[in-house]
């Protein structure tokens, strides 16, 4: 009986260093990415312009580090507040507020160089070398064509210093091991197209929207749920919206809808008439208000051509629950 209990004994000893030199060996060695590199932007006016119009629309750099006003539809970004960071967008997996991406030489990016800025949006590692939670998308941008993420750096160190420290993040096992992970050496950008086809600009767009309305697991989109909504984003008032099925789907999903009504839903976000909450009886995450503002007809309707190739996938949202409604 003794012999059995010391060999338990010497079992337990065992898997307890293993699993110690396991967890340091996870905390040493990642994120496993390179030092960020040694680069310099020239901020032509042409790509501090191209910047603007990817941070303000389909990169979504604008709408996911700034004040939001809940009390319109759409949520549309806060004058004055751009870039000052703080909304948490943990979903579930903790508390991941938004860094502050402002000039600010003490709370947000302005002592970055331009390479780990560069390092921090493709592959998900900051200027100390800690990793970023994917709920900023790094690994998509990381698909990107390099000189757009140039253009969107050279366009948010143009952003006005904004001395706002943002809480720490806080997440749950067992993802705060997962996550440091994820981030990875971008090493396949993209080609940006020129505009003549129409669905290669639709898909190079449609990154963004693939990314909030495609369920995943620990950072992975679920195989054959591609498009096809229902991820769930926690709301101010308590309730909870699910994001919408934009797969070609003519029963659950948008197969029915035009390419002029498609493109008009946007649009009309863009009257202050249309973002009366109480009149719509609830609200969205879904930044309809601050895309319509800068994508024009042409670039909502070539998403929308890319977004009809797409599988249709039978999924049908309930698109708010009214659970733990203040």
């Amino acid at each position: 009986m003794k012999k059995f209990l010391k060999i338990l004994f010497i079992l337990f000893v065992v898997v307890i260093v293993l699993a110690g030199a396991g967890y340091t060996y996870l905390f040493v060695a990642f994120p496993k990415v390179s030092a960020a590199p040694d680069i310099k932007i020239d901020a032509t006016p042409e790509r501090i312009e191209r910047g603007k119009f990817l941070s303000n629309s389909f990169a979504f750099c604008i709408d996911c580090h700034s004040d939001r006003d809940v009390n319109k539809f759409s949520m549309p970004v806060v004058a004055g507040s751009e870039g000052k960071g703080g909304l948490d967008y943990g979903e579930g997996a903790g508390f991941v507020p938004a860094s502050n991406i402002t000039q600010d030489k003490e709370t947000g990016i302005g002592s970055w160089t331009d390479g780990e800025i560069f390092r921090a949006i493709t592959a998900g590692v900051s200027k100390d070398g800690k990793y970023l939670a994917p709920m900023m998308p790094y690994a998509l941008f990381a698909g990107l064509d390099k000189e757009d993420i140039y253009s969107i750096i050279a366009y948010i160190k143009t952003l006005p210093a904004i001395n706002h420290k943002v809480p720490k993040r806080s997440l749950k096992f067992p993802l705060y091991m997962i996550f440091r992970t994820i981030p990875a050496d971008a090493n396949n950008f993209g080609k940006r197209p020129d505009g003549t086809d129409k669905l290669k600009l639709g898909e190079y767009y449609g990154v963004a929207c693939k990314f909030c309305h495609s369920q995943s697991d620990k950072g992975v989109y679920l195989p054959g749920k591609e498009f096809a909504g229902g991820v769930e984003f926690p709301m101010p008032d308590g309730t909870t919206i699910r994001s919408s099925n934009i797969s070609p789907d003519k029963e659950t999903g948008i197969g029915n809808m035009t390419k002029e009504l498609f493109i008009a839903k946007f649009k009309s976000c863009v009257d202050p008439a249309n973002l009366d909450v109480k009149k719509r009886g609830f609200n969205t995450p879904m930044a309809w208000n601050f895309i319509a503002k800068t994508a024009s007809d042409d670039d909502l309707g070539a998403l929308y051509d890319y977004l009809m190739t797409q599988k249709p996938v039978q999924n049908k949202v309930e698109k708010i629950s009214l659970q733990g409604m203040k």
